[in-house]
């Protein structure tokens, strides 16, 4: 299905617009601009102010400042570096026009004396007089109409300058094509809000200071056409993925029971209820869609496991795909204790995995006779069959897209119950954005048993300190993480590298004691460090946050994460989770780098205040936005140019309700205004999404 021919203009090169040229392409392309309609969403982030004056007795050094002017001399410098002055009398009083390194002849012809002119620019005050340095604008008296009262100010890169930029867009402006009305007319009502072109011509031609504020109808208007957009491209991709026929897939019990008694404690109040809604989704006919998030320690392989088990009692086989292969093998060593218990066959499939022993792996995956399956992103390549997938787990969905979840689940000839899972708490707007087109379990509570971890910030000034207890805790025998920001030094961010921490907590508590591990390492050798730290061999595992999900070492008590003022607040309570696992207490030891801001001295003190995962996702949202939290490139969940999400919740909320209403009335989109939404989802750049209607 080709994009509908009305909104070529906006598709078109920049070269088509006014002074436009090759270079200036390129500079706009830094600022995400591409396309002629790109523009149009760039929108100005500030207004000047550039009404005319008559009074300019109360003047303030960096007002902005337009008035009617009478030249009255010039006086040019006694060298040629020397500013050149233009005496000028308005407003109720006499000052100075201002240029460095200007042309006599040039500024004679500007600002002829004797002559009125209208001047406009930005007020200075040097040795009690009042200055106008390089006025923006220099224009006789008839020109003056043309001056916006109002003027936008829009982001700028190297090569591109506010009058360029004004221009552009008004060229783009002028090719907005007559689109029809995608929102519903009572929606329009209740929020008084514009049609789409006039909510853009009002925003890039501002009528006053207050046009450009948050919450205006025409800059809510605008986010909520983003907001529904979105929605409506995960609903599709939802309704595509529900569409392939699902299985009931009902369990027996039999398994689960045993698996209850093998992991040997009682599930929380919120495990329960989890189980129950993915146990409930698994026995419809239509395909599961699940997002299970959990705080650090919340208990989310339990219920995977038991999901997968009800899987297997109703005569099928499951997946669980990890984001790397330390965890993958992690989960197989833990889970695999458990079904050997019950005897269920548990295969784990890794790209390591090569001749006799793959052939023979994919074989047993191939008949159904591997129960259970786990491995990383290797699960769903070409060559990786199953016999009867019915449930596909994916952990630590934040590493993956929506693209690599609908391969996975398309591995089932009949479509697999799809469930995934996070251990990062992600705020409920923000989930709506990356998985919008899943339903939502939450684990909010933690078994009982997980002691609180004692967290403390400390500056790098201490740094020898802090070895010096940590050689005390290591000589008691204890376990501990020291957590790095990098690999290797670099000598363009000055950060701890974690190669250069273990030579040198080597150096100071000796080799035999302290394992490397870091994603740059070969897997073989990785694995072993790992390993030699799990079993006790080593006490200190210095890392990167190649450690920061599913590390499961319950011996570990003590968590150093150097230079924490860099991190993300969801990372760090992600890798102090590593701790507080087991019976020992346990403490986390935040090295920053002095003199803290204050924004980052307030970050870091709430990791002091709290272990909520929830209220510490929800201030990470808030300080870093979006793209920082859930890793925009490897999610792709999207970089909204107008909505904000932690502003327009509630438009998030309304734009999922309506995606739902809207799948349920038109699924094709072939009414009128399906028809529009169509031409909604092309504008905003979802082709992919309307191909998903057509493939139906």
């Amino acid at each position: 299905m080709a994009r509908p021919e009305i909104l070529f203009p906006l598709f078109a090169d920049l070269s088509t617009l006014p002074g436009i040229g090759a270079k200036t392409a390129q500079a706009l392309g830094r600022l995400e601009v591409e396309k002629v309609g790109d523009l149009l969403f760039l929108l100005p982030h500030g207004v000047i102010d550039r009404r005319l004056r008559d009074d300019l007795l109360m003047v303030e050094a960096g007002e902005t400042v337009t008035c009617r002017v009478q030249v009255i001399e010039h006086r040019r410098g006694r060298a040629e570096r020397h500013p050149y002055r233009v005496i000028v009398e308005g407003g109720g009083r006499q000052f100075e026009l201002v240029f460095f390194h200007a042309k006599p002849d040039w500024i004679s012809r500007l600002l002829p004396v004797g002559e009125p002119r209208v001047v406009s620019g930005k007020a200075e005050i040097f040795d009690g007089r009042l200055q106008i340095p390089h006025p923006d604008y220099v224009v006789p008296e008839a020109e003056a109409a043309d001056l916006p009262s109002f003027e936008p100010i829009y982001p700028l890169t190297q090569g591109f300058t506010q009058k360029g930029m004004r221009k552009a867009v008004q060229g783009a402006l002028a090719k907005m094509p007559d689109l029809p009305e995608w929102q519903r007319a009572d929606t329009l009502r209740e929020y008084g809000w514009p049609d789409w072109a006039d909510a853009l011509r009002s925003l890039h031609n501002p009528a006053d200071r207050g046009a450009l504020a948050p919450g205006t109808p025409a800059k809510a208007r605008l986010a909520y056409d983003e907001l529904l957009s979105h929605q409506l491209a995960l609903g599709l991709v939802r309704a595509k993925m529900r569409r392939g026929a699902g299985r009931a897939t009902a369990g027996t019990g039999s398994l689960t029971g045993k698996a209850a008694d093998a992991f040997g404690f009682p599930p929380t109040g919120a495990q329960g209820r989890a189980l129950e809604e993915i146990v409930a989704d698994m026995k419809a006919e239509t395909r599961m869609l699940r997002l299970l998030q959990g705080d650090v320690g919340a208990g989310k392989t339990w219920v995977a496991m038991m999901a997968m088990l009800t899987a297997v009692e109703a005569g099928g086989q499951a997946a669980l795909m990890a984001p790397t292969e330390i965890l993958a093998r992690q989960h197989a060593a833990g889970l695999g204790r458990v079904a050997d218990q019950i005897g269920v066959p548990l295969v784990l499939l890794t790209g390591r995995d090569t001749g006799a022993e793959r052939r023979s792996k994919l074989a047993a995956i191939a008949d159904g006779s591997a129960k259970i399956v786990m491995g990383t992103h290797a699960l769903f390549q070409k060559g990786v069959d199953f016999g009867d997938l019915r449930l596909a787990v994916i952990d630590e969905q934040h590493r993956f897209g929506v693209r690599q979840r609908m391969e996975l689940a398309g591995k089932a000839p009949a479509g697999a119950d799809l469930l995934v899972m996070t251990a990062t708490p992600i705020p409920r707007t923000l989930a709506l954005t990356g998985y919008g087109d899943l339903d939502f379990s939450v684990l909010d509570e933690k078994p009982p048993g997980r002691k609180p971890v004692e967290t403390r910030l400390v500056s790098r000034e201490r740094h020898e300190e802090v070895v010096a207890r940590l050689a005390s805790a290591l000589g008691e025998g204890a376990r501990a993480y020291w957590v790095c920001p990098m690999v290797e030094e670099s000598e363009v961010v000055p950060k701890i590298a974690a190669e250069d921490r273990y030579r040198d907590l080597c150096a100071r508590l000796g080799d035999a004691k302290v394992a490397l591990v870091h994603g740059q390492m070969p897997p073989e050798e990785k694995d072993a460090a790992m390993s030699s730290f799990q079993r006790g061999e080593k006490q200190l595992l210095v890392a990167t946050t190649v450690i920061e999900v599913g590390v499961d070492v319950p011996e570990a008590t003590i968590m150093v994460i150097e230079q924490a003022d860099t991190f993300g607040l969801s990372q760090l309570h992600q890798l102090r989770g590593r701790v507080g696992r087991g019976a020992g207490r346990s403490s986390c030891v935040l090295l920053y780098d002095p003199p803290l801001g204050e924004t980052a001295r307030a970050r870091l003190e709430i990791m002091r205040e709290t272990e909520d995962g929830f209220r510490i996702a929800e201030e990470d949202l808030r300080i870093r936005g979006p793209g920082d939290f859930i890793g925009t490139a490897q999610s792709g969940a999207p970089r909204f140019r107008i909505a904000d999400l932690e502003r327009d919740r509630a438009l998030m909320e309304r734009a999922r309700t309506e995606t739902r209403l809207i799948l349920h009335e038109d699924p094709t989109l072939t009414g009128t205004r399906g028809k529009a939404l169509k031409t909604l989802l092309y504008l905003m750049g979802r082709d992919a999404s309307v191909r998903l209607i057509s493939a139906a």
